[in-house]
């Protein structure tokens, strides 16, 4: 038995009967009714996969049955019954929205064959409902984590962008999730059944990357075997992310532009056009307008790619996010891990807050997986959080002792600004955090002159 359930309407006892025999062998659910309005009100009432309806009732016709149907939006496939004279009306019901006709008297082979189709037909609606929604679902911002003002005020930004085909610029430091915001903007945009492409300028040499971007024919350069398509042709509906945006050297910098303005590109090594209507996000975690000022980035270009920018704020400037983001990462590496860990202690979860985080949310998720990795334990607490928070923390090698003086007192001012930089900046942003930025109040709570305490934020760059 399955869960499809079907109605059968038709003022014929014996084709009624009949039916519901042959169907309720194949496993449905099936029930009947004996005249139109008794179907029609069994359909208003209860939920049916498919009804095999009669075309005509006495008092009212199966087309009029149809056109309520789909007026009171009630979902249900629908195969009228026929008799040989009235094809005609079996059209006209097609046009209403039914799915298929059977001609009567029909076979036990031709019943079971249109409610087949009918089954498959409704199968493949259903998975392409269901496939719209995961992707309009796909990216409800439910990948990037944050409660705070300025990640409210970035989401509000990009519902009102993505929609357009402006361009954006997504600026901020390394590790803060350029890409997932890039993702975002095209989930919400009209682009987002088409493809998504991410490249990382950084990554290619310039004679490479102008063939990563346009593609080239065979023959255009040694090792070019055959003609490649470029990224550019590949999301030509879609979007192209281009991270780290400043590597581009001057000549692809030139080429690019012209894309922008046109959207017209050649392939390496070819004399002809191609068009592309590509949307471009671009991303960056350096000063455009100082390499702009210094001659290394087209200015051109730079008010090209900043239509619409966007600054992605560090980890650092929204501590408020870190503990739900700490979770979230610690759900995902608990399941990877098949392990079941509580969650954070109070103190450790203090420490992951204060902490500066220059390697932002990338160094968090890191973090949070080394943490689930070495935990035997039901609760991460602060021991275990200190044990695994540093990635370097074995003995320098033989080779990295110093062997003079100087050496030694650089070793010096390095491990103390990568080992207690960090415990010092925390230290800071916990007293202020507890004098609600009064640094009057948080440098006498910690028992310093108020000079040496702002002197100590200076150095850490901490602004309140």
């Amino acid at each position: 038995m399955t869960d499809s359930k079907i109605l059968v309407v038709d003022d014929e006892p014996t084709i009624v009967s009949g039916c519901k025999m042959i169907l309720a062998e194949q496993g449905y659910q099936v029930e009947t009714c004996l005249s139109g309005r008794e179907g029609l009100k069994k359909l208003q009432t209860t939920p049916f996969d498919l009804v095999l309806l009669d075309i005509q009732f006495p008092n009212i016709s199966g087309i009029d049955i149809l056109k309520i149907l789909k007026q009171q939006n009630i979902n249900v496939t629908v195969v009228v019954m026929t008799g040989k004279g009235t094809i005609e009306n079996a059209v006209e019901a097609m046009k209403s929205g039914a799915f298929d006709f059977i001609t009567k008297p029909f076979s036990e082979e031709q019943l079971i064959d249109v409610t087949t189709k009918a089954f498959e037909s409704l199968k493949l609606i259903k998975e392409n409902q269901n496939l719209k929604k995961q992707l309009y679902d796909a990216f409800d911002f439910n990948n990037i984590i944050g409660q705070t003002p300025e990640i409210q005020k970035l989401f509000e930004k990009i519902q009102r962008v993505a929609p357009l085909d402006s361009t954006v610029l997504l600026n901020g430091e390394s590790g803060t999730g350029k890409e997932l915001f890039a993702q975002a903007i095209h989930d919400k945009s009209n682009r987002s059944k088409a493809l998504f492409l991410a490249v990382d300028c950084s990554t290619f040499a310039s004679t490479i990357m102008e063939s990563e971007l346009f593609g080239h024919v065979k023959g255009a350069f040694t090792g070019a075997d055959g003609k490649k398509q470029g990224i550019f042709e590949a999301a030509s509906q879609g979007t192209l992310f281009l991270d780290e945006i400043a590597s581009l050297d001057m000549d692809i910098q030139g080429k690019l532009l012209r894309v922008l303005e046109t959207g017209e590109y050649k392939p390496v090594g070819s004399s002809s056009i191609k068009k592309t209507a590509a949307r471009v996000v671009a991303a960056t975690n350096r000063d455009l307008t100082k390499m702009v000022d210094q001659g290394i980035f087209r200015e051109d270009l730079f008010y090209r790619l900043n239509v619409f920018p966007l600054h992605i704020p560090p980890l650092r400037e929204r501590c408020r996010d870190i503990p739900e983001i700490a979770y979230h990462f610690l759900k995902i590496f608990c399941h990877k891990a098949h392990k079941k860990i509580g969650g954070f202690s109070d103190d450790a979860l203090g420490a992951l807050v204060n902490f500066d985080w220059p390697g932002n949310v990338r160094q968090l998720k890191n973090v949070v997986e080394r943490l689930v990795i070495m935990c035997d334990a039901q609760e991460l607490d602060y021991q275990s959080l200190m044990d695994n928070f540093q990635t370097d923390s074995h003995p320098p090698e033989s080779s990295a002792i110093p062997t003079n003086l100087e050496d030694l007192k650089t070793a010096k001012k390095s491990l103390l600004k990568d080992r207690f930089g960090p415990i010092e900046r925390s230290f800071l942003r916990q007293a202020l955090d507890d004098a609600e930025g009064n640094i009057s109040h948080a440098a006498r709570s910690v028992g310093m002159q108020r000079s040496n305490f702002s002197a100590m934020m200076k150095k850490h760059d901490i602004h309140f």
